[in-house]
């Protein structure tokens, strides 16, 4: 039993199941700095994007041992899968059993939310709904892989996380997604140089296969700027307090990336640099939190 439950945590990519915790977290925050909290509510959302997360993840390992993509690929500690599948440690079969599991809860969760919220978060959950079943069959074959992942495990949530809370958005939580979408977005994105060439044999289009490396790298590049500016921004129209400005202070994790992406992007993107891409992500969201947290306490 330990080891299928070893396997299930593999393809489940748990270690990368944080994101979802400091999202919802940003997202409540924000509804709180914005008027409206609540814990249950905070709680259910984190059980349903998380399932969600799960489900992806697992769905996208079985994707690519079918594709051949996990035979492949050059992993690492943050990219090219768990290499739980093609070591033969879980069935196809139990995963996608997994994954129809996960669904079931995200879908249990969102009906929750319909009969108590009402028809306001119906385009949310169907927007999750479809980047949960299409993502990893269709649309990271559409070259819209990396868009999808800023929403659907960006933007999204934090709206998603607020809009629960009592039905409403305010300023605050809309400012709060634009870093949460730009940030995931650059996750992926960074996360797929090491897998150039296996995603090019299994039929993918993303950004580093339509744009070349340099050309993507520019991208991550850039998007890294733009999220202690959004962040400015937010605090300059008053959605957002001063404090958030705090928060910029982890865009200094990307250093490593932005030395490599404007330098030298035809070599290896460095472990620090997709370590920090990773921490920075985590980092900015929390710090929003508890910026935002702490701007309601301090009234």
């Amino acid at each position: 039993m330990s080891s299928k439950l070893k396997a299930i945590a593999g393809i489940s990519r748990v270690p990368f199941l944080l994101l979802p915790v400091v999202l919802i977290a940003s997202g409540a925050a924000a509804a709180a700095y914005d008027g409206s909290f609540s814990w249950t509510h905070t709680l259910l959302a984190l059980v349903g994007l998380l399932a969600a997360h799960a489900a992806v993840n697992a769905l996208n390992e079985v994707s690519d041992l079918q594709t051949g993509i996990d035979l492949e690929t050059e992993r690492t500690p943050f990219s090219g899968g768990s290499g739980t599948l093609p070591a033969g440690d879980l069935s196809v079969r139990a995963a996608y059993a997994w994954v129809f599991a996960m669904v079931a809860v995200a879908v249990a969760v969102g009906v929750y939310f319909l009969v108590v919220i009402g028809t306001e978060v119906l385009p949310i959950l169907v927007a999750g709904l479809v980047a949960i079943l299409a993502y990893t069959h269709l649309l990271a074959r559409m070259g819209l892989g990396e868009v999808l992942a800023g929403l659907g495990l960006g933007a999204l949530p934090v709206l998603g996380a607020a809009l629960v809370q009592d039905g409403t958005l305010g300023e605050a939580a809309a400012a709060v997604s634009v870093p949460a979408f730009l940030m995931t977005f650059n996750l992926l994105l960074l996360n797929e140089f090491p897998d150039e060439a296996a995603d090019r044999k299994g039929g993918r289009r993303n950004l580093v296969l339509l744009l070349g490396r340099r050309g993507a790298a520019r991208v991550w590049a850039v998007s890294v700027l733009l999220v202690p500016t959004s962040i400015v921004v937010g605090v300059l129209r008053g959605a957002l307090p001063a404090l958030a400005l705090i928060a910029c202070a982890a865009t200094l994790l990307t250093l490593s990336g932005l030395r490599w992406a404007l330098q030298r992007p035809d070599a290896r993107v460095p472990i620090p640099a997709l370590g920090g891409n990773v921490a920075w992500n985590l980092a900015t969201n929390a710090l929003l939190a508890a910026m935002l947290a702490l701007a309601v306490v301090l009234g």
